[in-house]
């Protein structure tokens, strides 16, 4: 059985993480909040944001200490 794609919101930001739609955001800061919050707890996913207006993907990272 397959499973059911999320499609790309048109608008606001989305959580992608391993190629996965996980969450929508009204803000970028919003999105970036919990991507980071995400990344911190989780290192080895693959956590990217999606910006719906632009349609493009910014990879999110653990700042370097």
């Amino acid at each position: 059985m397959v499973a059911a794609a999320r499609e790309l919101p048109t608008s606001g930001y989305a959580l992608e993480v391993d190629g996965r739609l996980k969450a929508e955001f009204v803000s970028r800061d919003g999105a970036k909040s919990g991507a980071e919050d995400l990344k911190k707890r989780f290192p080895m996913l693959q956590i990217r944001i999606y910006d719906a207006q632009t349609m493009t993907r910014e990879e999110v990272s653990l700042p370097q200490a």
